[in-house]
């Protein structure tokens, strides 16, 4: 029997598998050890289970063990990448180059370096799907260049970027790339060799994970990256990030890795699966809608789609037992569009009316077929109550429309 209210926002968060807590339980209780106290059996016990879980975090994106750094999250991730190559660099060069579609975690890093005059930085456009072309990336490259951090996948429109190609620029002109693969490790496949990436940033709590912990991948050799530290202590994770580790987390960290990277492609085949069954559902049923991101290029679990004449609060309103995100934000008391899709040269109106539609390990067909009926249903009665989309469907002009005021 279907149970409500229906989660469909996995790409904000993810629950926890049970398999995930059943590896955790025991660090919660009689593991208790701290992973630096190097004298005795609780210690030992705490390191060596740090240590398997490094393993398998390295697995999923074919990296070196010694080559993960935990952090509390993604955030802090790419923080500590964007910040930290920097001011390590900062005798080499200055320039900094990312993506106006990256998730604020990135772009804020950036606009901060920029306010405190440690860096200039190019933010590249993307096309209508939400793609960086790799040919902006090599023209936008100076003698001054010392990063380029460019997203595996966007968060809201799913869209997969060219990361091999970009990879491939950066590494001919020897320089650093960092890669935001949040939404991309255990979806789809990620290999920091193949792709080229030198600094990688990802999250327990996206691949049904804890909360609170996250990684980043910091090339070794090849070329041996180099980061100054944004938290100073104790000298942990080889100096790049200090603090007592989250053996708890970081445990369920790797546990979440290794089932994702067991179960990969059968999970992406059955979740492109339930997003077609969806999309298909809303546009079979709907006139107006339209689909944002690439149409095949982006990740399996993510449907993106904007109902014209519908106001995207309004109809989260209005399928209240329906969990899924809007494109708009809540900035102050202003109701602005997600940038995002604005970026896609999506105009206002469109943008406000977006919905992210994140499917994930635990939904099924059942749940499609009823969040399907229930958007429907509510998207045709908040049509029903406006003007605009009555005065569209006569086939009025509503752009060339003079409206007093």
């Amino acid at each position: 029997m279907l149970k409500t209210p229906v989660y469909m926002d996995n790409h904000a968060t993810t629950p926890c598998d049970p398999r995930v807590l059943d590896a955790m339980l025991p660090y919660f209780t009689s593991k208790f050890g701290n992973a630096a106290s190097r004298n005795h059996s609780f210690g030992w016990e705490a390191e060596e289970a740090v240590g398997k879980a490094r393993d398998q975090i390295a697995a999923i994106i074919n990296a070196k063990s010694k080559e993960i750094i935990f952090t509390s999250g993604a955030t802090e991730s790419d923080n500590l990448a964007i910040k930290g190559v920097v001011e390590f660099y900062k005798d080499k060069g200055n320039h900094v180059i990312t993506c106006v579609t990256e998730h604020k975690a990135v772009l804020d890093s950036c606009r901060a370096l920029e306010r405190l005059g440690k860096a200039t930085v190019t933010y590249l456009p993307v096309d209508k799907y939400g793609m960086v072309d790799p040919d902006a990336v090599r023209r936008a490259i100076t003698d001054q260049t010392v990063l380029i951090t460019i997203m595996y996948a966007n968060n809201e429109i799913g869209t997969i970027h060219p990361i091999r190609e970009i990879g491939k620029i950066a590494k001919e002109r020897e320089i650093v790339f960092h890669c935001d693969a949040v939404q991309a490790v255990g979806k789809i496949p990620v290999d920091v060799d193949k792709d080229g990436i030198d600094l990688l940033s990802m999250s327990g709590h996206k691949i049904y994970g804890p909360k609170g912990v996250g990684a980043l991948y910091v090339r070794s050799k090849g070329p041996r990256v180099r980061l100054t530290p944004i938290i100073d202590g104790g000298g942990h994770e080889r100096g790049m990030r200090s603090g007592t580790l989250n053996v708890t987390g970081i445990v369920g960290f790797g546990a979440a890795c290794e089932i994702a990277n067991h179960e990969l492609a059968g999970e992406a085949r059955y979740l492109t699966d339930l997003r077609n069954q969806l999309q298909a559902q809303l546009f079979e049923r709907l006139d107006e809608i339209y689909l944002n991101g690439h149409p095949t290029e982006r990740l399996p679990g993510n449907l993106n789609v904007s109902f014209a004449y519908v106001e995207g609060e309004s109809l989260l309103m209005g399928i209240n037992d329906v969990a899924v995100s809007s494109g708009s934000a809540c900035t102050s008391a202003t109701l602005e569009p997600s940038y995002v899709i604005r970026a896609l040269g999506t105009d206002e109106e469109l943008a406000h009316s977006s919905i992210r539609f994140g499917l994930g390990r635990f939904n099924t067909g059942e749940e499609v077929d009823y969040v399907a009926e229930r958007v429907t249903r509510e998207v045709k009665r908040l049509r029903e109550m406006s003007p605009l989309y009555e005065m569209a469907r006569e086939g009025i002009d509503l752009k060339s429309v003079q409206w007093k005021a």
